[in-house]
């Protein structure tokens, strides 16, 4: 019998589990590391202007008035309006309708109707030549340019860059109201 366990050997070793949950441990580390890194990466905080408190009164109201009358002084000895009765604070333009043609399909038409916040006071006659020069650029736009959200991107991204570029900073924004292609 001795002959017969000197020929098997010494009975073999059972393997550790610590090199596996060594592993597991490595591998969670690192997932957990890459998936802050690509939270980090694609987190985008919220803009200052939406943490405005929700019981200050909108810009229109407060320009005007709660009934239309004059605007009163400011609660911090502000007034209103400047010496000229012009609105201190940020205006809000309505643009004319741009109703047009795309560049390419000539058959297709654009209505776009957009506001520009300014601001201080708006001038008219600046208000009038940025209504041509974003008309102008509309007509050249051709629509596969336009098409889905990144190509709506672009479009408020080429035209917040012409504002800027004819206001020189006075507008702050450019919202748009309506934005039709037929």
């Amino acid at each position: 019998m001795t002959d017969q366990l000197a020929l098997e050997g010494p009975a073999p070793k059972k393997s550790s589990p610590i090199p596996a949950i060594g592993a597991i441990a490595v591998l969670c580390l690192l997932g957990l590391g890459g998936g802050w890194f690509v939270g980090k990466m694609l987190f985008v905080p919220a803009p200052p202007a939406a943490a405005a408190p929700a019981h200050e009164a909108p810009a229109e109201v407060a320009a005007t008035g709660e009934h239309g009358e004059a605007p009163k002084a400011e609660a911090h000895g502000e007034p209103a309006k400047d010496g000229h009765g012009a609105p201190v604070g940020p205006s809000l333009v309505s643009l004319d309708p741009i109703i047009t043609n795309l560049g390419y399909p000539a058959e297709n038409w654009v209505r776009l109707e957009l506001a520009l916040q300014f601001n201080g006071p708006s001038d008219p006659a600046v208000v009038q030549e940025l209504h041509q020069e974003l008309m102008a650029y509309i007509r050249t736009v051709p629509l596969q340019q336009i098409q889905g959200p990144r190509g709506f991107q672009y479009l408020r991204d080429d035209l917040r860059e012409i504002v800027d570029l004819r206001t020189k900073g006075r507008v702050s924004k450019v919202l748009f109201k309506t934005f039709v292609i037929e």
